[in-house]
């Protein structure tokens, strides 16, 4: 508890510290990158801003005063800052990109100081802003885009993370009053702030030593609070059904912990050992968001392993008001649901399996990568709709992300000028885009480079010039997918391995465990194919979020997302196949011990689902597109996992199975915890 109140108070300072650097050390794009804004103070991975100048007709962009009011309105900008326009373009193919067909509209790219942290352009772009506000050409007002414009935009981005808690912890009330009907239901969501707090506060020294990504407080917030619950929940309606069976108080939580508890310490390090593959991937930003995820099931653990049994053993019966009626552990729902999925295994397991591979099919068209532009321009922000303005227009979305080139060799840029998908090359002879005898210039695409068009220019533009010369955001995006997937086929391997092993001991069987990992596999892939037919192809976007098809999913979700849903989706699994296990030992048949597992477990397993959905719905709340699909994907992943999977799946295949899930090499017989037979009832289905 005082690690938790010293967690607390000092959790400003924790998410202070947070960083917000995506960097990819090594990788060629980020090298370069880091050289353009060491040098230019601005550029590289931080796209530019965009001044939109629209005139009515019968203007034009190339009356007299239209352009005289346009440089004039440039002209009031900073020394220092990077431009390039229609205006002051050597290459007449550079004014032809950044003006629209009908000459009505034109854009000017603007390179301002950047800063670090979350916004780039904190200070830059409310300048830069009210500069133009004040300025007009021919008539209307000019307007600022760009990309960092489009994300400051949605709002938001300051918004503590305290909202998303209260938020996810609000859905966990209302479904912990329902579960337990008593001040019991408190129980659980204290646990989860000791967790959550006390997390926070290790997250605090990890700092001190290395970045850690601003993700981490979103994570440790929402999935520890689902997380810590979860295992709470297991604990106490255990603890619950042994005092129903007539055990004192204190006899209950030791047996509810031996069992209960045995099976929360095997799930938490089940989760912890998932998040390695990202805790050793190259990656920082990856790797500090490993080490949150993997902190907070460790953490969720302890405080499942001391402060609960302590709060059981004291004040847990006082805690049972206002409930009177006697509590029965068997749902008499889920033992029908038991029984009728065991009644006809190969049907359900086949339906189960046709389902989720037809929810599979869409992720093999996955693309990897930034979301498009219009994912992140469907706003009615002021930066929207002068990005629809320009676009709309006729002026190619790839301008606001031009591929940076820096390089001696003037023959580079004329390579990169001519290759397909390349609009123009901007290289203006300002100081400004000079540092010696090094030319910085702006490469123009025909496509936003997240598009699969755009993709492939970036890539023949890194075919054609020195890797060691090409930088902006798309090439780092490339180095991204190659810096986190390049290896992760062992790095998975392993982490695959070392779950079996641990489940295998917990639940001593070797087919359960080989079992789980088939499941957990198959159902992460059709949590892809849905997360995809979402975001990247649009099918209920709009609807869900407000928002457009993305065109790809963030490079680094589809990791992330497994080592998660793998971790988490293990902790339902193991959680009924412990009871069903349990139920085995005592006696039962493989068909009856499933019914009756599922009977004991089915509420257990769906409550907590439930309230962890709810949370990762609070999480797709946070204003970032890559944050929203990742959390779909967490959504999603436990929603299928809850319900087709471990509802459905994983009774059908255990009952199939029969005898050969408790197949042990050399198993030695161990007594097991008797039940009373008055407290079992009726397992027979």
């Amino acid at each position: 508890m005082a690690l938790a109140v010293v967690g607390g108070v000092l959790a400003p300072t924790t998410i202070d510290r947070l960083s917000y650097d995506f960097g990819l050390p090594g990788q060629p794009a980020y090298e370069t990158n880091e050289r353009i804004l060491a040098e230019f103070d601005n550029g590289g991975v931080i796209d530019p801003l965009a001044v939109v100048a629209s005139v009515p007709a019968p203007s034009s962009v190339d009356d007299e005063q239209v352009r005289s009011q346009f440089a004039a309105a440039l002209d009031r900008l900073p020394e220092g800052w990077r431009v390039v326009s229609f205006l002051d373009a050597e290459d007449p193919e550079v004014a032809k990109s950044l003006t629209s067909p009908d000459r009505r509209t034109t854009v000017a790219l603007v390179y301002p100081p950047v800063l670090p942290g979350a916004a780039a352009y904190e200070t830059a772009l409310p300048q830069l802003t009210s500069t133009m506000a004040s300025t007009q050409v021919a008539g209307q007002p000019l307007q600022v885009t760009g990309v960092e414009a489009l994300r400051e935009g949605g709002g938001g981005s300051d918004r503590p993370i305290i909202v998303e808690i209260a938020f996810g912890a609000g859905g966990a009330m209302i479904v912990l009053a329902l579960v337990f009907g008593s001040l019991l239901a408190i129980v659980p969501l204290l646990m989860a702030a000791a967790a959550i707090s006390t997390t926070f506060l290790l997250i605090l020294g990890l700092s001190a030593t290395t970045d850690v990504s601003f993700i981490v407080q979103y994570l440790v917030g929402l999935i520890g609070l689902g997380v810590a619950i979860d295992y709470t929940l297991l604990i106490v309606m255990r603890w619950r059904e042994e005092r129903a069976a007539g055990a004192d108080n204190g006899e209950a939580v030791a047996t509810a912990m031996t069992t209960a508890g045995r099976a929360v310490m095997f799930s938490g390090v089940t989760v912890a050992v998932s998040l390695l593959a990202l805790v050793v991937v190259p990656v920082p930003f990856l790797r500090s968001v490993g080490f949150g995820g993997l902190l907070i099931p460790l953490v969720s653990v302890a405080i499942a392993m001391t402060l609960l049994p302590v709060i059981l053993a004291t004040i847990g019966p006082r805690l049972e008001w206002p409930r009177r009626k006697r509590h029965h552990a068997d749902s008499r729902l889920w033992r029908r649901i038991g029984g009728l999925v065991v009644k006809h295994r190969i049907v359900a397991a086949l339906l189960a399996t046709a389902v989720l591979a037809a929810m599979f099919a869409p992720a093999l068209g996955l693309r990897l990568g930034s979301p498009e532009l219009t994912a992140i321009s469907a706003g009615a922000d002021p930066a929207a709709k002068a990005y629809r303005t320009a676009t709309d227009a006729g002026i190619s979305a790839g301008i606001f992300r031009p591929v940076e080139i820096l390089t001696a060799d003037a023959a580079v840029l004329d390579t990169v000028g001519a290759v397909d998908g390349v609009a123009a090359v901007a290289a203006p002879e300002a100081p400004q885009w000079r540092r010696g005898n090094q030319q910085l210039a702006a490469v123009l695409l025909t496509n936003d480079p997240s598009t699969p068009a755009g993709r492939e220019t970036v890539d023949r533009i890194r075919a054609a010039a020195p890797e060691t010369t090409v930088g902006g955001s798309a090439a780092e995006d490339a180095d991204s997918v190659t810096a986190i997937y390049g290896n992760v086929g062992w790095v998975l391997f392993l982490v695959v391995v070392v779950t079996v092993l641990l489940l295998a001991r917990a639940l001593r069987s070797v087919w359960l465990p080989i079992k789980a990992l088939v499941q957990n596999v198959v159902s992460i892939g059709a949590a892809y194919g849905l997360t995809v037919l979402i975001w990247q192809q649009g099918f209920g976007a709009q609807a869900l979020f407000g928002a457009e098809a993305s065109g790809t999913i963030t490079f680094w979700v589809p990791l992330a997302a497994f080592s998660f849903l793998f971790g988490l989706s293990m902790d339902y699994e193991l959680f009924i196949l412990s009871r069903i296990k349990e139920e085995h030992d005592a006696g039962l048949s493989t068909a009856e011990a499933t019914v009756a597992g599922l009977s004991y477990t089915g509420r257990l397993v769906s409550s907590a689902a439930l309230i962890l959905f709810l949370a990762f719905v609070a999480l797709s709340t946070v204003p970032v597109i890559d944050v929203k699909i990742f959390a779909t994907t967490l959504a999603l992943g436990i929603a299928l996992d809850a319900t087709i999977v471990r509802s459905v799946l994983t009774p059908a295949l255990v009952a199939w199975f029969g005898d050969l899930n408790w197949w042990w090499p050399r198993r030695k017989d161990r007594p097991e915890l008797a039940h009373k037979e008055e407290t079992r009832g009726s397992n027979t289905p």
